[in-house]
Formats: structure tokens, C-alpha cells, sequence
């Protein structure tokens, strides 16, 4: 069953809630990319709260499809659009608040604080998922 978009937002929540957060802890920590601050937490409720707006975008797109699937090069493909999106919000033009300025942001620690992130939430909606929420891809992603 493909997701419905209540599907898609409780399922982005939930995942970037649990486990976006538990990975972005060692960002947070400074034990991954340089010293210990909150940027990484802001960074992940944009990709939440941009993504929300993305997903009504990405469920038009997908019921325009005939077979009103979303294969998972889209997901890629959706994840590099959010990436450039938010890091065009905070880094290049700073229309996002965070916590530093924006010159003190490295891209470096970005891409990879975003793209441990993102695998991870990936991975986690394509395995852990169906395993404890068995019946998640039959509701239309709905958890609840």
C-alpha cells in the first residue's frame, strides 16, 4: 500500500522524533564534527517542519504516477532537494535562525550531520518499520 499523506507526516515525525534525534545526539555532544552545540538539533526540525510542506508536494506527485508508487530513488531524490533546501536556508542566504552564525557553520559538518541522519531515518523506514509496526504499510503508513 503506498502512504497516505497522514501516513507520510506521523511517519516522518515519529522517525526524525526517535530516531533523528538519537542520532544527531553525538553531533550535539561534539563527539562527531566540531564542539558541542544545538545546530544540529535546529537543522533536524526544519528537514520536520519543511518536510511536512514537502510531503503534500510529494504525495500530489506520487498519486499523478499510474502505479501510485514512490520508489525509493524518489526518497533519494526528495533527501537531496531537503538537503539543498535547508542548507540554502541556513548556510548560503540564512533565512533559518540557528544558533551560530551562519559563517561559523561548516558545510562539511552539515552534509555529514545530515546524511547520518537521513540514512539512518531511511534505513529505519524500510527495515525497523515493518517490524514494529507490522501492519504501518497496510494502514497507508499510518501508525497511529
Amino acid at each position: 500500500m503506498t502512504p497516505t499523506l497522514f501516513g507520510r507526516w506521523q511517519t516522518r515525525l515519529l522517525l526524525l522524533a526517535t530516531v533523528g534525534v538519537l542520532v544527531s545526539l553525538p553531533f550535539v555532544m561534539g563527539w562527531i564534527g566540531p564542539g558541542a552545540n544545538s545546530v544540529s538539533f535546529w537543522i533536524l526540525a526544519y528537514v520536520a517542519i519543511f518536510g511536512i510542506g514537502w510531503d503534500v508536494l510529494y504525495d500530489y506527485l506520487q498519486k499523478s504516477r499510474w502505479d501510485r508508487d514512490w520508489p525509493a530513488v524518489y526518497q533519494l531524490l526528495a533527501g537531496i532537494w531537503e538537503l539543498v533546501f535547508v542548507f540554502c536556508g541556513v548556510k548560503l542566504f540564512g533565512f533559518l535562525p540557528i544558533p551560530l552564525r551562519k559563517e561559523e557553520l561548516s558545510p562539511g559538518a552539515f552534509l555529514l550531520h545530515y546524511s547520518i541522519v537521513w540514512l539512518a531515518v531511511f534505513i529505519t523506514s524500510q527495515s525497523l518499520m515493518r517490524i514494529i509496526f507490522p501492519r504501518w504499510r497496510f494502514r497507508g503508513g499510518e501508525w497511529l
